[in-house]
């Protein structure tokens, strides 16, 4: 397994709630690792990205809830989600792709890994 999401659950609104993407070394190492998200009948939409040296990356949608991490050590890249809506509910996936900063632009590649569901209910 190249990449591995997991976390999801069912979280309250307004809650938080921390997902983990690992990855192999290979891919790790070399690639910016985004998430994404895709709600029942809508597009995935990419919330998150770091770069191997930390830079990061946030759609408006998110800024300032959502927080991307890695840890190097361990192959892992974490997505920490705070203030939950209803909105968030989504399957989760990471994707390992590369990040153009001058343009802020997420370039994904073919390596998902498995979604994870939460769901973010009252």
């Amino acid at each position: 397994v190249q990449l591995q999401a997991s976390g999801g659950g069912l979280v309250q609104p307004g809650g938080s709630l921390g997902l983990s993407c690992a990855a192999s070394g290979s891919i790790f190492s070399i690639n910016a690792i985004g998430w994404y998200r895709q709600a029942p009948g809508k597009p995935r939409e990419l919330v998150a990205v770091i770069t191997p040296n930390g830079l990061t990356s946030y759609p408006d949608s998110v800024k300032g809830r959502f927080t991307i991490s890695r840890v190097n050590a361990k192959n892992t890249v974490y997505l920490q989600m705070n203030s939950l809506k209803l909105e968030d509910t989504a399957v989760y996936y990471c994707n390992a792709g590369r990040y153009f900063s001058g343009s802020d632009y997420f370039q994904k590649s073919d390596l998902w890994g498995r979604g994870t569901l939460f769901t973010v209910s009252s």
